[in-house]
Parts: C-alpha cells; structure tokens; sequence
C-alpha cells in the first residue's frame, strides 16, 4: 500500500513504523473473512483492511471524525487477521499506533475520557480493584441483573506449595486476575511444584499494562512494564529460568516489551531479555515430563477455548490443546474457534452490545458437543464466557491441579 505522510507523522518514529506496516498490506482482503466484527456487521470500515485505510487517511493528514473512531474502537484486537494476513501486516502495532494519533488529532468526548480514566484507575490496580470486587459480591443479590451476571463468585485463595525447589521460575500476579480467580497461579504453581520448579511471584510486579496501553495511554502503559522490569531483574538475574504468564492477555503484551521500549536506553536491554524469556504455562508444561503427575481420570468431555492472545498474538494454537490431551482429557469437539469471544480487556465494558453478540455465538460453537466445562487460558475470557456459560468455566490449569490424585503439602506463597 503506497503511502504520503504528513510531515507531522513522518518526523515521529511511531508514524514511520506505521508507514512501514502499512507498506506491507497488499489490499487482498482476507482478512475480512476471520474478522469477528466484519463478520457481524458486514461493513467494511469495521473489518482490518477498511481500518487500515482509515488509518492511512488519518497518516496522510485527510478528515477524521468520530465515525473514524467509532470503526476502530469496535475492533476487538483479537489479531484474527494476522494469522490470516498471506503479507505479515503488523496490524495489532498498527491499530495501537493509529489509535493513539486519531485521539491526538481529536480528543475523546469528556465522558469517554472520564469513562477510560476511571478504567484505567481501577482495573490495573489489585488494592483498588479487589475491595470493589469484594463489595460487588457482598451485595450480588440487591445488584440488578445486568450487574449480577458480570460479578463472578468469590473464589477463595488456595495454598502454595511449602518446599522450595532446585527450579525457580517468575509468575506474574496480574490485575483482575489476582482478586477475581487467585487460584489459578496457586494451581498453577502447585502442578510445577510437582514436576520439580517453583513458582513465585515477585513483590512489586503488577499489571502488565495492557489495560492503559490499548486505551490509548502509552505512556502509563510504558510505565508499568518498566516497574515489571524492576521487579523481575533481581530474580532473574539469580537464576529464575522463565516468565510463567498463566493469562495468556498478559504473556502476549509481555512479549511485546522489547519492541515497545526499544527506544529506551535504561530499559531496552532488559525488556528485550523478558520479552525473551516470558513463557504461557502450556509451553511450560509441554516441555516437561508429563507423566510425572499423578493423575486419576476426568469424567465428561472437556470443550478447550483457545484465547485470541494465545492464538494469533502468541501463536500457539493447538498448545493447550496437546498438554491436556497427554494427561488424558477427553477433549469436546467445538466449531469457529478462531472467533474472538467477545471479552477483549475492557471490550466488553466498552462494547457491550457487540461484545454480548460474539460471546453467544463463541458458547454455541464451544457447546455442540455438551462438554461438561469449558476450560480456557485467560482471565477476562474465564469470566466473560462464565457469566453465561451452562456450564463451569475454568482455567485450564486448575482442572489439571484437580486431575492430581496427590497432594503435597502447602502453605502460603514462597517467598
């Protein structure tokens, strides 16, 4: 795709990445066909290829409006379209780049700024977003229904592993995740423990950033994989062997650490080295002795939802999917499993109409073979197909730790 920048984009280094994505977009139009919202809406302006012109338009200094922004704020980033794309179009950096510029060139209405600010205070931040969790859930029944079904029930927290182990790898305690599902790192660090590594989670590592970063806040998204950074170095610099990212939302924006500060001479170095050693517990796992675990059998099928970030932006589709048939899961037969669910971090907050659309037509796809639970790899898609499912949704990890037919002994986390 030829392209004329304005002078203004052309002197930043983010419009001349964007200029260079750009150029590798060859206009075939494949993309539209695995594009959720194209798929729903049927209006080219909201699948990849009309975004990009948009994009484009807005690079080369032609009109924007709010139109513009509403077509590429219905994007879901699921990143479909690059697994499609025959070219390699980077359309996931592209659609963070684009977004930020449009929001320069025409601020956000007061109240969708309000909106995102408020987002961006809460949901990062475990001290903030648990208490009101907690609130929610103590007063579920008086909420109205719509309410109701987004607050997921108190998940009690479950012990870590006591002994501590030759093997030592880093986790990451997340956001939401923390307070709305903290048994996951706890199962997940319990199954390690019994194949000889200890997990810890290091004091001060927080969110991953994802939230600020795809609303638009670059620089609070920096800035919080740059404390990561400072909380993970002592440990990685005494032996921890990888990153375990046990939500696969966070392990894709890890990944991405050594290309987004890349320009930073104090961090680049050593954010390329975690984006390097950040690892999803389904890679973890499938290069480990499996039949070290003391298994017993799982009765019923189990239906697999494969997140979009472990899909198309980590590219490890089918992963989860041979862990879990080595231990023995009978795995369901489900359909459409390129299709975002409809969560997308703070998508279903944002898009809720939209969002509630592809949740429904994903639980179909994952429910034609009347799997007893669905099992999936990240948090905001646990809990969004969760607050609808006929059945338990879970993280996959956690049907393993309970598949375990030993115990060891536990206690609080490791230090």
């Amino acid at each position: 795709m030829q392209t004329r920048l304005v002078e203004k984009y052309q002197s930043r280094p983010e419009g001349r990445e964007a200029e260079a994505i750009l150029r590798t977009c060859v206009h075939c139009g494949f993309c539209t066909a695995t594009c959720p919202t194209y798929q729903t809406l049927h209006d080219e302006r909201d699948g990849p290829r009309g975004r990009i012109y948009l994009i484009r338009q807005l690079l080369e200094g032609g009109e924007v409006t709010e139109r513009t922004r509403t077509h590429l704020d219905r994007c879901l980033s699921c990143r479909s379209c690059e697994t499609t794309c025959p070219s390699g179009v980077k359309y996931g950096r592209l659609l963070d780049i684009g977004r930020g510029l449009l929001d320069e060139a025409l601020p956000r209405l007061p109240q969708t700024r309000l909106l995102h600010w408020g987002l961006r205070q809460v949901l990062p931040w475990p001290r903030r977003f648990t208490p009101l969790l907690r609130l929610g859930q103590a007063v579920r029944p008086l909420l109205p229904a719509s309410l109701r079904q987004k607050l997921p029930p108190r998940q009690p927290a479950s012990p870590w592993p006591r002994q501590r182990q030759a093997r030592v790898m880093l986790a990451l305690a997340g956001c939401v995740q923390a307070g709305a599902a903290p048994n996951t790192n706890a199962a997940a660090a319990r199954v390690l423990d019994r194949l000889g590594i200890t997990l810890v989670e290091a004091p001060g590592a927080g969110c991953c950033g994802a939230v600020s970063y795809h609303l638009g806040a670059h620089a609070e998204g920096l800035d919080f994989m740059r404390r990561n950074i400072d909380a993970w170095w002592p440990a990685l610099e005494a032996g921890a062997e990888t990153l375990v990212m046990t939500a696969s939302g966070c392990g894709a924006m890890v990944k991405e650490y050594g290309q987004l500060l890349r320009d930073d001479p104090a961090y680049a170095d050593k954010a390329r080295r975690v984006s390097e050693l950040c690892r999803d517990v389904s890679e973890v796992l499938l290069a480990e002795d499996l039949s070290r675990l003391p298994l017993q059998p799982l009765t019923g099928r189990t239906a697999v939802h494969c997140p979009c970030t472990l899909q198309h932006a980590l590219k490890l589709n089918g992963v989860l999917e041979q862990v879990l048939e080595r231990v023995g899961v009978e795995l369901a037969h489900t359909t459409e499993k390129h299709l975002c669910c409809g969560s997308a971090g703070t998508y279903s907050l944002l898009q809720p109409r939209l969002s509630r659309t592809l949740q429904a037509r994903k639980l179909r796809a994952l429910s034609v073979d009347a799997p007893v639970r669905i099992v999936t790899a990240n948090i905001g898609c646990q809990l969004h197909l969760g607050s609808q499912a006929d059945v338990p949704v879970m993280h996959w990890i956690e049907l393993l730790d309970a598949a375990c037919r030993q115990q060891p002994s536990t206690t609080g986390q490791p230090s």
